[in-house]
């Protein structure tokens, strides 16, 4: 994937659990497995989660980068040619 490391691979699995706080927003944490079934685990703010919701329900394709905890959405408008592969091969 361009400016992304070696070992990014495309997200299989999305999850959020939110915990709330005392008169606060509360915090999520997202889990992230790839498609070699490596289990990633992030914290994020309710905005942020938000925007990740709203990608993951477009047609983009995420991916996620381990080196860099980089979530990566492709095909956002056009379409990348590493997505067109088919993710299995």
């Amino acid at each position: 994937m361009p400016g992304a490391s070696a070992e990014s691979r495309r997200v299989k699995t999305l999850n959020a659990n939110w915990t709330p706080d005392d008169g606060g927003d509360g915090q999520f944490g997202l889990m992230i497995v790839t498609d070699d079934d490596q289990v990633h685990t992030v914290i994020a703010s309710p905005a942020s989660v938000s925007a990740v919701v709203a990608l993951s329900q477009a047609d983009a394709v995420l991916a996620w980068d381990p080196t860099n905890r980089t979530l990566i959405a492709a095909n956002i408008v056009g379409t990348m040619p590493w997505t067109t592969k088919d993710p299995s091969a």
